[in-house]
């Protein structure tokens, strides 16, 4: 008898991942092996009586992600089942936030439970959240930093995450309120990260689908009561905003959403080649941007363009917002002789002559 579906799908979904990871491992290797070999002195003479050394690459490494819920439970579970049969090693994060009582002890359950599973390392790591962008944010910068640090630390090829396709739907509408464009629409990437480090295998699973993979495997979750707590957004449109979408239009929401978010990516991963394509062609012998030539480009692609060009001057690319972006189109578009804008980061932007001039003004 085989193993409970929602088992079955969990595990299918982390080993078409790792599947991946282990192809492009291949393709670095191969890419490697290519380069030209640098001389070097000639070995030593060796005895007859002495075999050979040969080198065996260690097996890869994967991290899970791990906060005790059922979503990256499922996932610590399906990725212990998996790695051993494909030649990958497998391990734990979790993340300590501080911010609710007893967590510290909280975590280090977690850990006990991911090193149960035969996960291993297995590290619990506190982090100090901060403030800037508010609490989710804030917490969510705090943990990507201890991610990557831990992935740095063990040498990790990668990171698993447990977002389902109901996260994806919910981060697709938080991108619409915001009105920023199809690139929050195209909401979490299934690869993503410094060298493709983050991995979500469930964005095509729900998060009943991971919960059910628990109950089946008996393993224990904890609820994060900040989930519903309607003090975060994310919350609220999680527990009263998609439930009441789903009541107005019907059931099938999260997954049109989520294809939604496919669609978007796919569209504006386009539009950033473009733009990456003719940056260069819209730039004089100095750099600065000719402004006739970039306004002969379709407006997503000169936008785009503008967006580059004001974070390399030095603007922050999170606090970089879509009014910045139509200041600066308005130079070029709706030229009437307005002065300088100011953008994050204290970088300038003005017309001067026929080019676009951005660069970092006065502290």
């Amino acid at each position: 008898m085989g193993p409970h579906p929602a088992v079955a799908a969990i595990r299918l979904a982390v080993r078409h991942v790792l599947n991946d990871i282990r192809q492009d491992l291949r393709i670095q290797s191969a890419a490697q092996a290519e380069r030209p070999a640098v001389a070097a002195a000639p070995p030593a003479p060796r005895s007859q009586s002495t075999p050979p050394a040969v080198t065996v690459p260690p097996a890869p490494l994967v991290l899970v992600a791990c906060s005790g819920g059922a979503d990256s439970m499922a996932l610590a579970s399906a990725l212990a089942f998996e790695a051993p049969r494909l030649g990958v090693r497998a391990g734990g994060i979790t993340v300590d936030h501080g911010l609710q009582a007893g967590s510290d002890a909280r975590a280090a359950e977690v850990a006990a439970r991911l090193t149960a599973l035969g996960l291993g390392p297995v590290d619990s790591v506190a982090v100090t959240v901060g403030t800037a962008g508010g609490p989710e944010a804030a917490a969510r910068d705090a943990r990507y930093a201890a991610l990557d640090a831990a992935a740095e630390r063990h040498g990790a090829h990668a990171v698993l995450l447990g977002h389902t396709r109901d996260d994806q739907a919910e981060t697709v509408l938080l991108g619409l309120a915001r009105g920023s464009g199809i690139r929050s629409l195209s909401g979490m990437a299934a690869v993503s990260g410094t060298r493709g480090r983050y991995r979500r295998p469930f964005l095509q699973l729900d998060r009943q689908t991971a919960r059910r993979a628990c109950l089946a495997q008996h393993l224990p979750v904890w609820d994060d009561p900040h989930n519903a707590d309607p003090t975060y957004t994310r919350s609220r449109l999680r527990h009263e905003g998609l439930p009441a979408l789903e009541k107005a239009l019907g059931k099938g929401v999260v997954e049109a959403l989520a294809r939604t978010a496919r669609l978007s990516r796919d569209d504006a991963d386009a539009l950033d080649a473009w733009a990456e394509r003719v940056q260069a062609t819209v730039r004089d012998a100095t750099g600065r941007i000719e402004c006739d030539k970039l306004h002969d480009l379709p407006p997503a692609v000169r936008r785009r363009v503008l967006r580059r060009a004001a974070i390399e001057a030095g603007a922050p690319a999170g606090s970089l917002f879509a009014r910045h972006i139509e200041e600066l189109d308005r130079l070029i578009t709706g030229w009437r002789g307005q002065g300088a804008i100011n953008l994050p980061g204290r970088v300038v932007a003005q017309r001067q002559g026929g080019r676009l001039v951005i660069r970092q003004g006065c502290p």
